[in-house]
């Protein structure tokens, strides 16, 4: 049965473990840098303007946030990183959540990676990429930002980002914009179909 991504409802901000849904539906998870676009990312998903919170200040996503999709399965969108103006308390506090989320078995079924594609991938960035992959799900990468570029600045952008990030033919790039809305459909059935391998 086709997933209805128009169909979406927001359900808890976990600050602690013991509020991490554990109800066995399938999750994909949604990481990024603080100014990345990922809430731009999933609202573009969604077919909403404002679904997901989009901050003027970046690094305003300090808990992870559930979003259930048709009854079936859920966006899960991970606090942004990498973002310097917060305090080391308030860095503290989210590494030992994302330690604690990543290091819990079933929790993630499908990661999106979301990186900028103007720019080659941060330390932070290989980093959660890492963490995903340490998970054994599978990881999309999405190279947001793709309307920023000119068009003979795409193949070499995305060619670094596979080098950066050490990407096989087999793991999944899909170049994205979240202002045009270009990747939006390639996304949407990568996510369809591993969300249903489940």
């Amino acid at each position: 049965m086709a997933i209805n991504f128009n169909r979406v409802e927001f359900v808890l901000s976990a600050v602690r473990p013991e509020a991490f849904i554990r109800d066995g539906l399938p999750q994909v998870t949604f990481a990024g840098r603080s100014n990345v676009g990922k809430s731009s990312v999933i609202n573009r998903l969604l077919g909403r303007k404002n679904f997901a919170r989009v901050g003027a200040t970046p690094g305003k996503t300090t808990q992870i946030n559930y979003f259930r999709v048709d009854g079936q399965m859920y966006l899960t969108d991970l606090p942004g990183y990498g973002y310097a103006q917060v305090s080391k308390a308030e860095r503290d506090r989210w590494g030992a959540l994302m330690e604690r989320y990543f290091a819990e078995q079933g929790l993630i079924t499908l990661g999106v990676q979301i990186v900028d594609a103007r720019h080659k991938p941060t330390a932070d960035d290989v980093t959660m990429y890492n963490w995903f992959k340490g998970t054994g799900c599978p990881v999309i990468v999405v190279a947001n930002k793709l309307d920023k570029l000119k068009k003979s600045e795409i193949e070499p952008n995305l060619q670094q980002i596979r080098t950066v990030l050490a990407l096989t033919q087999e793991d999944m790039l899909i170049p994205f914009s979240a202002e045009k809305g270009t990747g939006r459909d390639e996304l949407l059935g990568a996510i369809s179909r591993m969300a249903k391998k489940v």
